[in-house]
């Protein structure tokens, strides 16, 4: 079938583990009629039913925990958490339960809780509804961290991760949905109609390159690519990798095209200090920094809140343009 962003592939994944599995249930703010607003839940309520698929209370700390209790009595939850910025008011379920019960129990509970949130910015929303935040669920063990660019990539990564006994963080990003009220950048594309999996820890090669690397994820893939043809028009061959999941992180694949090109650039729409950029960045000068020809790039948001005003949430936000210089700058630069 031919889907229009990761919205629709995200609910089809869903749906169809939902149809092989009866211990998934749904649950969370607005999953029903809303379709969780951002549409990862849409259709399940009209096929399942309450029984199966039910909304909460506005109390994160209220569904995560709710989600904690489920797993551990045999069930899987999918749980909505509708904007990632409102993870601090269930935070505690969740790094401290969801994240550590199975280590904590010798492997007797398993923790197979798949969260499925929206992220990023681009459209005016302001701070508290336009973060990433992904480097947080990164940062703690425990969690797997996807985050999918393309429907493909969306509908097999859920189905992973609905079949995995741990928890697991989906990030969709909203400028990727494919929805009618929101600006869209991401791909239609034909996705297979029968169930299959993503596997985690395999990045994509979505561009090949021999001038630089430029790896990212999410929303940032698609604006890579974008800049990676304009950086062809000026001879500059440009490799783009998509991270898929950070967590596991794929760096055979990143160390691999880093030595290939020597000059790396990594793209994030999360916050600069202590983030994604600073972590595959080690990662390559461990174990490639006699190939590098210049010190590595990074572009990503300045650590401040995410602004309400368009002109500077574009100035915050790494654009195709900023993109492009950046490239453009380390390229010149060796």
């Amino acid at each position: 079938m031919k889907i229009r962003g990761i919205a629709q592939a995200i609910a089809e994944a869903i749906k169809q583990e939902m149809e092989r599995n009866d211990r998934i249930v749904v649950l969370g703010e607005d999953v029903t009629y809303w379709g969780a607003v951002f549409g990862f839940t849409m259709g399940l309520f009209e096929k399942f039913d309450r029984k199966r698929v039910f909304d909460t209370p506005i109390a994160e700390q209220t569904f995560m925990g709710m989600a904690v209790g489920a797993a551990a009595a045999g069930l899987h939850p999918v749980v909505s958490l509708m904007f990632v910025d409102f993870l601090g008011a269930g935070f505690d379920q969740m790094y401290n339960h969801m994240a550590k019960n199975y280590y904590m129990s010798g492997g007797q509970f398993p923790m197979p809780v798949t969260i499925i949130t929206a992220i990023g910015g681009g459209y005016g929303d302001s701070s508290q509804h336009s973060q990433v935040l992904y480097s947080l669920f990164a940062h703690l063990p425990g969690f797997k961290v996807v985050v999918p660019s393309t429907p493909y990539d969306a509908k097999g990564l859920v189905t992973k991760a609905l079949r995995d006994p741990n928890p697991v963080v989906v990030f969709g990003h909203k400028l990727l949905t494919g929805l009618p009220f929101l600006p869209f950048e991401g791909t239609e594309e034909e996705v297979p109609d029968e169930p299959y999996e993503v596997e985690f820890g395999k990045a994509a090669l979505r561009r090949e390159g021999n001038d630089l690397t430029i790896i990212s994820a999410g929303l940032m893939v698609h604006r890579s690519l974008r800049a990676a043809e304009m950086l062809q028009q000026d001879g500059i061959s440009a490799e783009v990798i998509d991270l898929r999941t950070l967590i596991p992180l794929d760096e055979e694949t990143i160390v691999k095209s880093a030595k290939k090109t020597g000059r790396v650039l990594i793209v994030d729409e999360d916050y600069m200090s202590y983030g994604m950029t600073g972590e595959v960045a080690f990662r390559i000068q461990a174990k490639a920094l006699k190939d590098l020809k210049v010190p590595i790039g990074r572009l990503a948001v300045p650590d401040v809140p995410i602004p309400f005003s368009e002109p500077l949430e574009n100035a915050v936000i790494p654009s195709i343009k900023r993109i492009y210089n950046e490239a453009r700058k380390l390229y010149q630069g060796s």
